[in-house]
């Protein structure tokens, strides 16, 4: 099966999708809840409780348990396993011959931009011995495109992406000079915007290496002439010819770094960069993860710099989404959180704006 998305990055004209049923667009709407999750609740429940309560029985029990529930919308802390399986960020650093990067792959063609086809890279990837992650076979043998501590998603284009392209598209936004952040990725279509619009710099980070090294980073190259040459090249020109080490393609990936890793460990490696604009999409699904992505935020943002974030309303199965996010950060009293764009399409969803607030 496939899919074709009609859009314009450049200028105001609307990203429109024109979508067929096609597993390489995911939608985190209904995600697998692990089947000991609600044990795990109960467990903490009763840690939690006077001894001489959990003693009163089943009634008893069910009644904490149930309050367990409430509170964990409010915040549900990371248990120690989660804790202690955090997956090392690093740097990956860019070929010397680009060429090879876009060997064996598959390319989808869109006016404006190029992208690698995801669901040929997914029939390719467990042939490889690339990769120690497995990321696919994982995702297959669990039947969930969400496996906590190991994958992420970073394999699907997911549906808010298109609603930020659309909303930066509309408003015309400019990166001219900017340092931005891409966060949670994925295939990198926020990012290569940025820099088709004249970044001065862009990083990519993505919770899996496979996503960065098989996906983001060829979706760099199969754009990095764009620049350069403009929407009059032949897009059927064959991806390896057209990434030859030019002097063009060379200036523009000066301008990007490419990390994988947990958001807390990225933080940390790059502690020292600050950027001008953070795009993240969709990557407040789950509740577990808001404290890392809250800190990482706080860390990277420049003072006077601006978060766009794209999310659902809510995401069915783990509980997160915007309202839930929104009362998170509220509470810690950092940003101040503004509703740019409301979509009504399907299950609502939301363009937020963030910024440091003026605290004195």
């Amino acid at each position: 099966m496939a899919f074709q998305f009609n859009f314009a990055i450049d200028g105001a004209e609307k990203l429109e999708r024109v979508c067929k049923t096609d597993e390489s667009l995911g939608f985190r709407d209904n995600l697998a809840v692990p089947d000991n999750k609600e044990e795990s609740v109960r467990q903490k429940t009763q840690l939690a409780v006077p001894e001489k309560q959990q003693q009163q029985g089943m009634h008893a029990q069910k009644a904490t348990s149930d309050i367990a529930t409430s509170n964990q919308e409010i915040k549900e802390p990371e248990s120690a396993e989660k804790q202690s399986c955090l997956k090392i960020a690093k740097e990956h650093s860019v070929p010397r011959d680009v060429s090879g990067v876009l060997e064996k792959k598959v390319m989808e063609v869109m006016p404006g931009l190029q992208c690698v086809s995801v669901s040929a890279l997914e029939v390719s990837l467990p042939d490889s011995n690339r990769h120690a992650e497995d990321i696919v076979s994982n995702t297959v043998s669990s039947q969930s495109d969400l496996i906590s501590g190991i994958y992420e998603g970073g394999l699907k284009i997911w549906e808010c992406t298109f609603d930020l392209l659309n909303y930066l598209a509309d408003k015309d936004m400019q990166f001219v000079d900017k340092k931005v952040l891409d966060l949670g990725c994925g295939a990198g279509l926020l990012g290569i915007t940025a820099l088709k619009r004249k970044a001065k710099e862009v990083h990519f980070q993505d919770y899996n290496g496979t996503v960065i090294d098989e996906v983001t980073l060829p979706n760099v190259l199969l754009n990095s002439d764009i620049e350069a040459k403009g929407d009059n090249r032949d897009p059927y020109e064959p991806g390896s010819k057209r990434c030859k080490k030019s002097s063009a393609i060379q200036g523009l990936l000066s301008r990007c770094r490419f990390f994988s890793g947990e958001w807390s460990q990225f933080s940390q490696l790059v502690q020292n960069e600050k950027y001008d604009i953070i795009l993240t999409s969709e990557t407040i699904y789950n509740n577990n993860y808001y404290s890392a992505l809250h800190s990482t935020l706080a860390a990277l943002l420049d003072r006077n710099g601006l978060i766009y974030l794209a999310s659902k309303a809510h995401y069915f199965g783990v509980g997160g989404g915007v309202h839930l996010f929104e009362k998170f950060v509220e509470a810690r009293n950092m940003f101040s959180v503004k509703t740019a764009k409301v979509i009504d399409e399907g299950l609502q969803r939301f363009i937020i704006e963030m910024t440091f607030k003026n605290i004195t």
